[in-house]
């Protein structure tokens, strides 16, 4: 869909989106249009449910007095409410509506609302940030697929008093919406098309826009000593591989801030094997290392003014006759034991190896990994939170913040030492699960802690939220990239330096 800014002027035909606030009062332009039509705008407001509360919506279809085959009425909710994120709902709720109808274009008249949080132009660039992210689609399998049940809206001209800003403001947010697009193609791919080695290579087109993207293969990963990760994916055909990313948008001395991602293309669970029900959704046990990608291309697509590094771990975990056995023993990168209860705790030996070797290297001011690590924070939090540990609370409020500010919202959980004693080994260094059901999502953690020492680090456990089976306000169901537009907000808001 081909977004514009234009200045405000009603055109005579084709779709026009309009606002009104909450209790129905329509804003200035929706009432001029009111007058022109007979009133048949509040007439239609009268006899329905809408209320113009965020997410409501009203259409009036080939309203007389106008050549216009349809006036949409999108509700702004309360003014002293209205902030970016309504103002992205608002246009998601127009979008999805208007993807049911057929329409080809259309255009939207955003004005200035007296007590809004949010000032003119900004509201224009997120109406059009909102209808950007809604307007995500993932149909590139969908071979036989009817015309009329395909979103038809190619165009969207946004009116505003303010276009020169709003243009400008978008400009940064549409990049930040490539990355979650990016993460939501490679989330939705299934495991047969992306695998250790060709999501390495999608990672590698990031060079095209700055970034410096180094691949290891088996031979390189075992060489580093990484064999926590190695041991995860020795049962597949398909080798593993250690995808490392860096942004350099800020000056040599200063430190990076740094993100790794667990990247299990597929998880079976290995010899631990997972039962057959719904295990197709493991698709997405690469979430971490999507949201990673998409981080690292947003960045570079805005040219942000930090210096970043992304890595992740690629596997794919498999049974066969060369898999991890329940029982092994292998040695991490950081030359600390690990007793495998379970092959199916597998993320956190890839993230073990990878955190280590981010930390040695890079030496980060902060490092923030990601994985769809747990079931058991689906039963803690459901799909409305994702699970947020850390050993420094500067950090953690940071994060907490962004998402707060972005609609990916986090929750602490704690981090201590008797947990860290749950994880005690009879027999090694540390056992990947403690044989117990207690705190499953807090042990996880606990055992990532062991391979970041002092280094101010967060681990987002967002196996509840990489994947929506409904339809959300600039989500469409499916891979929601959560973790993108959190990531590229705590880095503007802390780590981003002119």
């Amino acid at each position: 869909m081909k977004i514009t800014f234009a200045p405000v002027s009603v055109p005579r035909s084709g779709t026009l989106i309009v606002g009104a606030l909450e209790g129905g009062k329509l804003t200035p332009t929706a009432h001029a249009l009111d007058k022109q039509t007979g009133e048949a705008i509040s007439r239609a407001v009268a006899s329905s449910r809408f209320r113009g509360r965020v997410g409501d919506v009203l259409s009036v279809v080939s309203p007389a007095g106008t050549a216009l085959s349809r006036i949409v009425v999108v509700g702004l909710g309360a003014p002293g409410k209205l902030d970016d994120l309504k103002m992205q709902e608002t246009a998601g709720a127009a979008y999805a509506h208007l993807a049911r109808t057929g329409e080809p274009a259309a255009a939207a008249v955003i004005e200035e609302i007296r007590g809004a949080k949010i000032a003119l132009g900004d509201m224009a660039a997120n109406f059009a940030y909102g209808a950007r992210l809604r307007s995500y689609r993932f149909d590139k399998y969908r071979t036989k697929e009817k015309k009329e049940d395909k979103p038809a809206l190619a165009s969207l001209v946004v009116m505003t008093g303010e276009a020169t800003r709003a243009r400008r403001v978008f400009a940064d947010l549409e990049k930040v919406a490539e990355g979650v697009f990016f993460t939501r193609d490679l989330v939705s791919e299934p495991a047969n098309i992306l695998y250790p080695d060709t999501l390495a290579a999608q990672a590698k087109a990031l060079s095209a826009l700055g970034v410096t993207v180094e691949v290891f293969d088996e031979k390189k990963i075992q060489k580093l000593g990484m064999g926590a990760l190695y041991g995860v994916g020795q049962g597949s055909v398909r080798p593993p591989r250690v995808v490392v990313m860096q942004w350099k948008g800020a000056a040599k001395t200063r430190k990076p801030i740094a993100f790794v991602g667990k990247g299990v293309t597929f998880d079976t669970g290995g010899i631990s094997i997972k039962p057959s029900g719904g295990m197709e959704d493991m698709k997405w046990d690469m979430g971490g290392a999507g949201v990673v990608i998409g981080l690292m291309k947003a960045l570079a697509g805005r040219k942000a003014a930090v210096n970043a590094v992304g890595v992740a771990g690629l596997v794919e975990n498999m049974p066969s006759g060369s898999a991890q056995r329940p029982g092994d023993i292998v040695t991490s990168m950081s030359g600390q034991t690990i007793e495998v209860l379970n092959t199916d705790a597998e993320g956190r030996l890839v993230l073990a190896d990878v955190l280590w070797y981010c930390k040695e290297r890079f030496k980060p001011q902060a490092m923030i990994d990601l994985a769809t690590l747990t079931g058991a924070i689906i039963v803690a939090l459901g799909h409305e939170y994702a699970g947020l540990f850390s050993n420094n609370d500067e950090l953690a409020e940071r994060l907490a913040a962004a998402g707060r500010a972005v609609d990916e919202k986090l929750w602490r959980l704690p981090l201590g030492e008797p947990y860290d004693k749950m994880l005690k080994s009879d027999i090694a260094d540390v056992k990947n699960i403690t044989g117990s059901r207690d705190a499953g999502s807090i042990t996880a953690a606990q055992f990532l802690k062991r391979f970041v020492n002092e280094v101010p680090w967060a681990h987002l456990d967002i196996a509840g939220v990489t994947w929506t089976k409904k339809d959300l306000p600039t989500v469409p169901k499916g891979g929601t990239a959560f973790g993108v537009r959190l990531l590229d907000r705590l880095v503007r808001d802390h780590y981003e330096k002119a």
